[in-house]
């Protein structure tokens, strides 16, 4: 049975409940009301996100993405969303819905994408991304493929996991906020807020046409506050509320040998090999510690206030238990903490390429090498500035830089030529955590999760909340899904206790987020 299947009269009964005089529940109350549903529903819930998943959702998969929208809008309209498609020429549209709530005096705006990064099924456990596998643990911890179970109340256990693309990475969160909205009409709990809900379909894929998009739609964008449910929870598996996400820039980096592979007997310690020339060019960008030597990398990132350097502080302290977990003998900081260093700008290396490895190695001096990286901004520092900085790090080293395939002339004249490819990024964004809103947010969660949740000024990860604040909105993250979930890899996986648990704070925040 398919979502759109719930029955009507649970609707009729959602739409008598918001239309009684609204009375302020405790968030703790909420939260137990919304708990009390799912026990009693999880087979409904488990499904509907199944099905979600197994549309495939690669950004550039035009066919597969358009599918994704046009379930997405199913989805909203069986609980009586308004929902518009916002078209982008030959990608996913942003979808856009809206449910308004008598006697409302705020308007909540949800931001989450449903694209997904690109798969490669041969790294995957199962060999299949797109079909969603329900695991007694994480596979990391020895967990097996189970059934999904037969539906009784209670069915599933919280260190389950669901391993598929998206399943953390935002298909979930949406689920979750719809699920969050049947359990408070299932409780007669109304609407403490009108909402809007704006799904992209090419997060993954850099978000070139958001701004653009909603710029065309500002009269749909009327609000007081803009949750984002992108990214994991923190590390200790505490619930998180932050104010402030990295920005980020790619870069594709090809240097060249000769124009075609040799044979490395006859012309090794001759030919110059361009996976050595790179590989040293990659290791000048950084000292042992890890800090960028590139000129001016660190100069433009804006210092936290004291608001956010005293939440910093209170953030806890696990980087052994992470160091432990992930086979880390010695990080990278210099003695930082993690919590610290994503306060900062990075430089990564995110992939490395040239010629043959393993079963397929072969004896030769490869024509090219090629290397993707990316850099985290922080709020302050210009997406272009940061580009150019490398660049010009790059030349320094002495390399001819171009952004196209030499030609023949140009190998001959240059030994070291470089071509980089500007893929592009935006820049970091940052709410003051001391607005009343901030707040009020605050409060609510940590009155819906027992006072356990974990206050950050900034995530690591990077999300183009500049729009929104471009566009006036004060924005704040509620992400919900387990931090060890695979994001941007293979195996990418949810752990069920933590989507419940996402579903209690998100039906709180919908029932009483009042300032």
């Amino acid at each position: 049975m398919r979502f759109a299947a719930i029955p009507t009269l649970f609707f009729l009964c959602g739409a008598l409940c918001l239309a009684q005089k609204r009375v302020t529940i405790p968030p703790a109350r909420v939260a137990e009301d919304v708990r009390n549903y799912r026990l009693n529903n999880e087979d409904r819930i488990v499904r509907e996100l199944a099905e979600f998943l197994a549309i495939p959702n690669v950004a550039s998969d035009r066919d597969n993405i358009q599918k994704n929208a046009a379930h997405l809008a199913e989805m909203l309209e069986a609980r009586g969303i308004e929902t518009h498609l916002l078209p982008i020429s030959g990608r996913g549209p942003v979808v856009f819905g809206k449910l308004n709530a008598p006697d409302a005096k705020r308007t909540l705006l949800f931001y989450a994408h449903y694209d997904g990064q690109p798969v490669d099924p041969a790294a995957w456990t199962d060999g299949k991304p797109f079909e969603p596998a329900l695991r007694s643990d994480a596979i990391e911890a020895g967990g097996q493929r189970i059934p999904f179970p037969d539906k009784h109340p209670g069915a599933y256990h919280d260190n389950w996991r669901i391993y598929a693309r998206s399943s953390s990475d935002d298909k979930s969160p949406i689920v979750a906020l719809l699920a969050a909205i049947d359990a408070l009409r299932s409780a007669r709990i109304p609407l403490g807020v009108n909402l809007k809900v704006i799904l992209e379909g090419e997060e993954e894929a850099g978000s070139t046409n958001l701004q653009r998009t909603l710029e065309l739609h500002k009269n749909l964008l009327g609000g007081d506050l803009l949750v984002t449910a992108d990214g994991p929870v923190h590390q200790s598996g505490r619930p998180l509320v932050f104010f402030g996400n990295r920005g980020d820039i790619g870069l594709e980096i090809t240097v060249y040998g000769p124009v075609r592979a040799l044979h490395s007997g006859h012309y090794g310690n001759w030919a110059p090999n361009p996976a050595m020339v790179l590989s040293r060019l990659l290791a000048s960008m950084k000292d042992a510690d890890g800090r960028v030597l590139i000129d001016g990398f660190y100069e433009d990132a804006a210092p936290l206030s004291e608001v956010e350097n005293r939440a910093l502080a209170a953030m806890p302290d696990n980087d052994a238990e992470l160091k432990h977990e992930l086979g880390i003998a010695n990080p990278e900081g210099g003695g930082k903490k993690l919590v610290e260093l994503i306060n900062e700008p990075s430089l990564n290396i995110r992939g490395l390429r040239s010629a043959y490895v393993a079963e397929h190695a072969q004896n030769v001096v490869p024509e090219k090498a090629e290397a993707s990286i990316d850099a985290r901004l922080v709020k302050g520092e210009d997406p272009r500035k940061k580009f150019e900085q490398i660049v010009r790090f790059i030349r320094k080293q002495g390399f001819y830089v171009i952004d196209h395939e030499p030609t023949m002339e140009e190998r001959r004249e240059h030994a070291r030529i470089a071509k980089i490819i500007d893929e592009g990024g935006y820049r970091a964004s940052r709410t003051a955590m001391d607005l009343p809103v901030s707040k009020a947010l605050v409060q609510v969660v940590q009155d819906a999760s027992g006072g356990n949740a974990v206050i950050a000024p900034t995530l690591g990860g990077s999300v183009p909340m500049y729009i929104f604040e471009d566009l006036g909105l004060p924005w704040i993250g509620v992400p919900i899904v387990n931090y060890d979930n695979h994001q941007h890899s293979s195996d990418e996986n949810l752990r069920l206790g933590q989507f419940w648990r996402g579903m209690e704070e998100y039906g709180a925040i919908l029932a009483d987020l009042n300032w």
